[in-house]
């Protein structure tokens, strides 16, 4: 493997990995696209030479030391490219989320301070320009698909391909000058800036630098032994840390592939016709595959159903321990190699998963049976805990060492730390450098000695050495008799069950829980179908009977588990609604990355929350929302608000002792 033969301090930069990699891999692949249906590909030559002649091109524009170039758009290589160019000037690459809205994307060209946006298409155009109105430091703007974009005023806005083409013919007058800024770089040369979620404020800005991405991409390449022969799917936004790692990061280290569907549209497919060897997802997308598999069988014939339920029955108890090399009879081998041929293989294939080698999922907690699904087909599904600020990195499972209660041991090189109130603290060669125009933010976040302050509540267990992650710290409190209250907690329970998408529990401070619960509108739809229940829309949906009857089992169900546990038992849901819309990203419910702005939504939802905590019923409420065009509406609905069963703690030790 590359790792094994040289040092990461050798090749200091992205570029240097880039030179690299021309000589040990020139010829194998380093990107492939779907467009059109078909795999176009580029090896580790061609891939130097588009994204050398990019940042000739760049030169040539004006580009300068230290300037801000700002990427916006979908997964495909001509926007990591863009990104490693604007490295080779000595410029700061900056990803932005391409589904941002005109306001979002404008806070961030803003603050970065960009000089040049590099846009995926016109609808990514119209948005800077928009954001001109107020912004204007921004002087050029490079688009890459050109559809749509000819009757644009072209004063300062430029085509990719035009803007390599003068790079080319300019190489030699420019070529001494690249060269040179591409010398200059080293270990402590930022190699991007990437902007948070934005979770509880404005995003901020992440320095990481070029020591960070290397030695993070190193450490964890050989942690799970990836080498030049992986083939990853990139479809994850490139805004994300976790993308930039995984498509940049350790794909230069190694010299792996990196594969961009076509659309999100046509993601699954894509994902089945490459089969990666390496794959992560939230467990968002774990749970959708998982549903869309369980909503197949409901419809499939009797005979196959029987067949999947009783291989999968096998494969949930030897599965998981055949996968970590643990004693299993011969017989239930040799059952799990029949299922293997009948049901395993062929779903582990519909799924686009036959040639996953090391797979991972995080961002938030993934519900177990979900987690033991995947690994008892044989998929090594595995956990990391991570942040922006650590470049991704903080612990990992190592093989033979999975469970789905923990999020595994310190990465190499991670140091962690459990203060007196329960906080994780990490410390790496992965810590980010600063935030941007931000010192405040950056001292109470890092201290002096490098321990970075994760907001998080967990406990590092002693035997194993495994991390625990509770819940937020600053959303773990107290109820009003002084019982823990961690409400992500319930809510990965509920979250379990396929027909809930989003859960959003209350309780701090207060005598009893309550919870706001999104439906699946796949699942549900699909269970409505099957029960001749018609419907026209998500809130007619949402507010039938039986789908309330459906949700209620579920809550209650959910009740029984957390009665469980005896320091989280007073957690129960006692009341809960069906919201009469999905949480999103666009109505400010939601981040980027699908995470709840819980104090957004508990003032947005004000009137519903009361209602939970009186004894009404029903409440009728009106709510802003955001269509797809941008412009603003309100919907207006009387939710049904009902009383789940709850179980008393003495009656839970009984079931527990039992």
């Amino acid at each position: 493997m590359v790792q094994d033969q040289t040092a990461a301090g050798a090749f200091d930069s992205i570029p240097a990995l880039l030179a690299r990699n021309v000589k040990l891999h020139g010829t194998r692949p380093a990107y492939r696209e779907k467009e059109f249906g078909i795999w176009q590909s580029w090896t580790w030559a061609e891939t130097s030479e588009e994204i050398t002649h990019l940042a000739l091109g760049l030169l040539a524009l004006g580009i300068e030391r230290g300037d801000t170039v700002a990427v916006i758009g979908r997964n495909r290589p001509a926007h990591y490219w863009a990104i490693v160019a604007a490295q080779m000037c000595g410029a700061i690459p900056v990803p932005l989320y391409q589904d941002s809205v005109t306001e979002e994307m404008a806070f961030v060209l803003d603050h970065c301070g960009a000089r040049f946006v590099i846009c995926g298409d016109q609808e990514q155009v119209d948005k800077v320009i928009d954001a001109q109105e107020t912004i204007k430091h921004i002087e050029h703007v490079i688009y890459y698909d050109k559809r749509g974009m000819r009757k644009y005023d072209h004063a300062h806005l430029n085509w990719y391909h035009d803007i390599q083409e003068e790079g080319r013919v300019a190489h030699q007058r420019l070529e001494p000058e690249l060269n040179a800024r591409i010398a200059e770089l080293n270990y402590d040369t930022t190699c991007v800036m990437l902007y948070t979620s934005g979770t509880t404020g404005k995003p901020k800005g992440v320095i990481l630098s070029n020591r960070n991405i290397i030695e993070s991409a190193k450490n964890s390449s050989e942690f799970d032994n990836l080498s030049a022969g992986e083939d990853v799917l990139a479809y994850l936004p490139m805004a994300w840390v976790g993308d930039f790692i995984f498509s940049i990061g350790q794909a230069y280290w190694t010299g792996f592939c990196v594969n961009c569907p076509e659309s999100a549209d046509t993601m699954m497919t894509d994902l089945r016709e490459i089969g990666p060897t390496y794959f992560f997802a939230p467990p968002r997308v774990f749970e959708g595959q998982l549903t869309n598999v369980m909503i197949r069988m409901e419809d499939a014939g009797r005979v196959k159903k029987r067949m999947f339920d009783y291989f999968m029955e096998h494969a949930r108890k030897v599965g998981p321990a055949i996968l970590d090399g643990k004693p299993v009879s011969g017989w239930d081998r040799l059952k799990y190699r029949l299922g293997d041929l009948l049901v395993y293989g062929p779903l582990k294939n519909t799924l686009g998963f036959s040639r996953v080698r090391v797979g991972y999922t995080a961002g938030e907690a993934i519900g177990p049976e979900i987690f033991e699904f995947y690994r008892s087909l044989g998929i090594n599904l595995k956990q990391l805990y991570g942040q922006t600020e650590a470049t991704v990195f903080i612990t990992q499972q190592p093989d033979g060492e999975v469970r789905a209660d923990t999020v595994g041991v310190p990465s190499p090189g991670v140091e962690i730390r459990i203060d007196d109130k329960g906080e994780v603290f990490y410390r790496s060669p992965g810590v980010f450098v600063e935030y941007f125009k931000n010192p405040e933010s950056t001292a109470s976040t890092k201290d002096a000695e490098g321990w970075v302050a994760t907001g998080d509540a967990g406990f590092i267990e002693p035997e194993t050495g495994h991390l625990r992650i509770i819940d937020r710290a600053k959303d773990v409190s107290k109820m009003a008799d002084g019982s823990m209250f961690a409400p992500k907690f319930v809510e990965n329970k509920l979250k379990f069950y396929p027909n809930i998408l989003e859960a959003v529990v209350l309780g701090a401070g207060r005598d009893k829980c309550t919870a706001m619960i999104n439906i699946d509108l796949s699942a549900v739809g699909n269970w409505a179908e099957r029960n001749n229940i018609s419907y026209a829309s998500y809130q007619e949906l949402a507010g039938h009977p039986k789908v309330l009857d459906m949700v209620q089992a579920h809550v209650e169900e959910a009740n029984r588990s957390i009665a469980e546990d005896t320091m989280l038992s007073r957690c129960q849901v006692h009341r809960f609604l069906i919201l009469h819309k999905e949480l999103d990203a666009d109505d400010g419910e939601m981040t980027r990355t699908r995470k709840v702005r819980r104090n957004i939504v508990e003032q947005k939802f004000a009137d519903l929350i009361d209602a939970l905590y009186s004894d009404k019923s029903e409440q009728y409420t009106e709510t802003e929302v955001t269509y797809e065009d941008g412009r603003k509406g309100k919907i207006k609905a009387t939710l049904q608000i009902r009383d789940a069963a709850v179980v008393d703690t003495a009656s839970a030790k009984g079931m527990a002792a039992q």
